[in-house]
């Protein structure tokens, strides 16, 4: 999957423990890491636009909101409009949902926003069920076992091929933490792995319940290559990519020691390519905390960092460069409910309370 890195890519991937942090084995390659989640399907029907079509990925969060604000408003990640599948006035949505999603057969005018506007609303909606498919197993192939792994091969009863509770811990080829899944793996299958001589392919009778889609495979694989050596890598993303981004800005970034930084210091912050809300954390995690740096991946996040924990070291003072960018995409974006805010006014208030002292050029 990931070739020709010598030695340290040899354990990108350990299968590890989550009691007492055993490792299992490591290896170079896992297959059903990289594919396609599944996704809830809805038919909204009696569409009405309210400006523009709506049409391929619609938003990293949209969110339903119900016009009699009888019920909360429920949470689809990772819209898509699905073309060619209208039925008469209706709009076809795909996503991530809470596995329970919106309740069946509501009736009543619901709207749509994707946090930057109203896209539209609907009288009503279905939910359509998807077509049955066997779960998807995990393989690790070329995996390196330990003694305690080969020993529950050989024993080979169901117990024994029970692993309870597991980490796959995932490090980029300079050795760092990136990410983790957490597993509940059951052995289904091993046999010699054609990678080399000791290794064996393992397949485990599980499903990544967050494998990576294929919009995220080339972030991962720039990120899977090291961390970024300069800032704004990201500056010529879509919002949807600067999304799986910062995931992962965010993912390593809780996994790093951090050292404190003195009081005083000056940071600096390149606004020119705030055009939305992952852009402005991305911005911010590279002012404190250098290329491909975290500093909160949202407000309550920052906030958390302000206090401390991620290198900041109050006081301190932040030169934004270029605040026009985000005060012009960002001054009027809505809340779950609907309710206009301005996240950057909310940002700047955020900071002054951690005694980061703003100042615009």
């Amino acid at each position: 999957m990931h070739g020709g890195r010598g030695q340290r890519e040899q354990g990108r991937y350990a299968l590890t423990e989550s009691g007492n942090g055993h490792v299992w084995g490591v290896c170079a390659e896992v297959e059903g890491l990289f594919r396609e989640p599944r996704r809830a399907t809805y038919e909204l029907l009696g569409w009405v636009p309210d400006d523009a079509e709506v049409r391929g990925w619609v938003g990293h969060r949209v969110w339903l909101v119900p016009d009699d604000r009888t019920l909360d408003a429920w949470l689809l990640e990772d819209a898509e409009s699905l073309p060619g599948r209208r039925p008469g006035d209706a709009l076809v949505l795909t996503g991530m949902d809470d596995y329970l999603g919106p309740p069946e057969g509501h009736r009543g005018l619901v709207r749509l926003h994707d946090r930057y506007r109203w896209l539209g609303s609907c009288r009503e909606f279905a939910r359509v069920l998807p077509d049955e498919r066997a779960a998807p197993s995990l393989v690790l192939r070329g995996l390196s076992p330990s003694g305690r792994l080969r020993q529950a091969l050989a024993t080979g009863t169901r117990r024994a091929l029970d692993l309870d509770e597991a980490w796959l811990r995932i490090r980029d080829d300079s050795g760092e933490p990136l990410t983790d899944r957490l597993l509940r793996p059951t052995i289904r299958a091993w046999r010699p792995s054609a990678h080399g001589p000791d290794l064996i392919d393992l397949e485990l009778d599980e499903e990544l319940d967050a494998p990576v889609p294929g919009h995220a495979r080339p972030i991962w694989d720039r990120w899977l290559a090291g961390p970024p050596q300069a800032p704004g890598l990201w500056a010529g993303l879509d919002t949807r990519q600067r999304e799986a981004w910062l995931d992962l800005v965010r993912e390593r970034g809780c996994r790093l020691p951090y050292a404190a930084l003195p009081a005083g210091r000056v940071y600096e912050l390149d606004g020119r390519h705030i055009t939305d809300e992952p852009s402005l954390f991305l911005a911010l995690g590279e002012a404190v905390n250098g290329p491909g740096g975290y500093f909160g991946g949202c407000v309550d996040a920052l906030a958390d960092c302000l206090r401390g924990t991620f290198g900041y070291t109050a006081p301190a003072t932040l030169l934004w460069r270029d605040i026009e960018a985000a005060r012009e995409h960002l001054s009027h974006v809505l809340t779950p409910e609907g309710e206009p805010y301005d996240l950057v006014a909310l940002v700047l208030e955020v900071l002054a309370e951690g005694h980061m002292r703003v100042t615009f050029t």
